[in-house]
């Protein structure tokens, strides 16, 4: 599985993905926008994923790069490619596909309950409740075909799925410990008062299953999006 990484800042990496891609034999390429924007010819790309990063998908005088990744994320989707969002990634598809990103009522930092909405049988099936891990302050509309997969009390559109092999989650189920404490430490700034906006301390304060937990069900969605998927042609 040849995998291509979409990375925008340097403290928010693959976390528990790693792992899964390792057991798999992946071969993993990344496109590090804060170093270069030089993106591969998608031929040669199985699976795509867009990590997070602070910036929001509409900076694009800030950061130009953003309008070449969506052409890119756009172009992957349409060939049949697995792609997965999580975050900025999963604003990035939304943004790529025409939908639009603005600002959320709340931001929501910290571990806070999903609900599942998607009953269908084809779809991805998230447990009816899970407590997962958040670091936003956008979202985005529906796109029109797309299957609403979860909701949160903070946030109406959590998770959506686009055909059997695309997928973009709001909340980060890749966090580690490790990675949890990256952007606590580059991005505490934001732990300001708010009805879900959690402490430094609570956020420090998840037990290791909670972690655990999130990991095996990225390892499911990732499982999920790769099952169907279309082979690269080089």
């Amino acid at each position: 599985m040849n995998v291509q990484v979409l990375q925008h800042v340097p403290f928010e990496g693959l976390g528990s993905i790693e792992t899964w891609l390792a057991q798999r034999s992946a071969v993993v390429h990344h496109t590090r926008f804060y170093q270069s924007a030089v993106l591969p010819d998608l031929r040669a790309v199985d699976l795509v994923i867009a990590m997070g990063g602070p910036m929001s998908v509409n900076d694009e005088r800030e950061h130009p790069w953003l309008k070449p990744e969506k052409s890119f994320i756009r172009e992957a989707v349409e060939r049949g490619r697995s792609v997965l969002g999580v975050c900025l990634g999963a604003q990035m598809i939304a943004s790529a596909l025409g939908a639009r990103v603005f600002a959320n009522a709340h931001k929501e930092i910290g571990w806070f309950t999903v609900q599942a909405v998607s009953q269908e049988a084809d779809a991805f099936h998230f447990p009816p409740q899970a407590t997962v891990f958040h670091w936003h302050g956008e979202t985005f509309d529906l796109l029109p075909g797309a299957v609403h997969l979860a909701r949160s009390a903070g946030c109406e559109n959590q998770a959506f799925q686009i055909g059997r092999n695309v997928i973009g989650l709001q909340f980060h189920l890749e966090t580690t410990p490790e990675s949890a404490d990256q952007i606590i430490r580059h991005c505490r700034g934001e732990l300001v008062a708010g009805d879900y906006i959690q402490t430094e301390q609570a956020l420090r304060a998840a037990p290791d299953d909670a972690y655990r937990g999130i990991n095996r069900l990225m390892n499911d969605v990732l499982a999920y999006i790769t099952r169907f998927q279309v082979p690269a042609n080089p």
